[in-house]
């Protein structure tokens, strides 16, 4: 468990999504547009604290990377 919605050490950026084709393949395993999704409508139900966070993550929601995963899990810990 965490007591913030996000970590100082995050900061999702542009540049770490992947950029070969081989980490791309890695990340369409991971149901990054599902757990968006998931949090979008925790935020209109029961915790609009979190939008911030969330308009964050949601912006990479093409493309993302591994830390971008990251940033989502450590929000998960935090709900």
């Amino acid at each position: 468990m965490v007591s913030t919605p996000l970590a100082t050490h995050f900061k999702p950026s542009k540049e770490q999504s992947p950029s070969t084709k081989k980490a791309n393949e890695d990340m369409q395993l991971v149901p990054y547009a599902f757990v968006v999704g998931s949090l979008m409508y925790v935020i209109v139900c029961i915790r609009p604290n979190i939008t911030f966070v969330v308009g964050t993550v949601n912006r990479f929601l093409l493309n993302p990377g591994r830390e971008h995963w990251n940033t989502m899990k450590w929000i998960m810990r935090y709900l």
